[in-house]
């Protein structure tokens, strides 16, 4: 789409990023949060239309507030200064012209801190390219094997073969995750998020990715909640059971996968959502 010229495309998003909450997030993964979180960037509109999204109310709508890569660098300078350990930005694809400028920017006024790279994975090499050397941290879902879950429930033909192909990529720039005092540095951490009825096919994927490295930290979620429209597609309409949870860890671990993140399900959250609703999150 030619966003200056007034396009917007599938994902409704203009040629200026919209930013839905700038905000310290404690909930990710401990090598990213360190002591005090990561300094998250979260944007409207999303290449994906997942019907169990867990953000739809920024995914799917406008309504944040517009910045400049100049403006926003400065943010990225903030969290910086509150003691984060990385800053990261979330769902970033749609913008990510306007991203790659921000963290130049803001690597020209200071910003040592590692930048996280926070995606579905629904994403090309192309793009990816342009962020070489750029982003220091990639985190991308792996969310579907099969080409026709991906389309019925998140509406994104050839899904698989782009993770897989942009994954391939994202490794080849910053390799295995690397770490100085408990706190990544660098490099890739995979994401995948299990789901009812196995309609992820997390042994397939697992198995992808051991293929690539069995050293790539993989965050095995268990955090599935039928919201948004999940109701809506039975296979959706409940939640992860415990066994489910937990025969993906043991495909994991037979797997040889040695980097692995467990998320108790009794202890996931009901959803990750930041407060949107703070008058303080947005400056500048």
């Amino acid at each position: 789409m030619d966003r200056d010229a007034g396009e917007t495309g599938y994902c409704g998003a203009g040629s200026v990023m919209e930013v839905a909450s700038l905000t310290i997030h404690r909930g990710e993964e401990p090598f990213l949060t360190g002591a005090t979180g990561v300094g998250n960037v979260f944007f409207n509109h999303c290449s994906m239309n997942c019907v169990y999204c867990q953000n739809h109310q920024i995914s799917r709508f406008s309504g944040g507030v517009e910045y400049s890569p100049d403006l926003l660098a400065n943010e990225l300078l903030v969290f910086q200064e509150q003691g984060c350990s990385t800053v990261g930005f979330v769902s970033p694809g749609h913008y990510l012209p306007q991203v790659a400028e921000t963290i130049r920017k803001a690597k020209n006024k200071g910003l040592i801190v590692p930048v996280i790279w926070n995606s579905n994975g629904y994403e090309t090499v192309e793009a990816l390219l342009t962020l070489d050397g750029l982003v220091d941290i990639y985190l991308p879902d792996f969310k579907y094997w099969s080409d026709g879950y991906s389309r019925e429930y998140s509406d994104t033909p050839g899904y698989p073969e782009a993770a897989r192909t942009s994954i391939r990529e994202m490794y080849r720039q910053t390799g295995a995750l690397k770490k100085k005092n408990g706190i990544a540095t660098g490099g890739l951490c995979i994401r995948h998020l299990v789901l009812p009825n196995d309609i992820a096919e997390t042994e397939e994927i697992l198995s992808f990715i051991a293929s690539l490295s069995k050293e790539i930290p993989v965050s095995l979620m268990s955090q599935y909640n039928p919201l948004y429209r999940a109701e809506e597609f039975i296979l959706l309409s409940r939640k992860v059971r415990p066994s489910e949870y937990w025969k993906a860890v043991e495909i994991a671990e037979k797997l040889g996968l040695s980097n692995l993140l467990i998320q108790e399900p009794d202890s996931a959250p009901d959803n990750y959502l930041p407060d949107f609703n703070r008058e303080d999150v947005f400056k500048g």
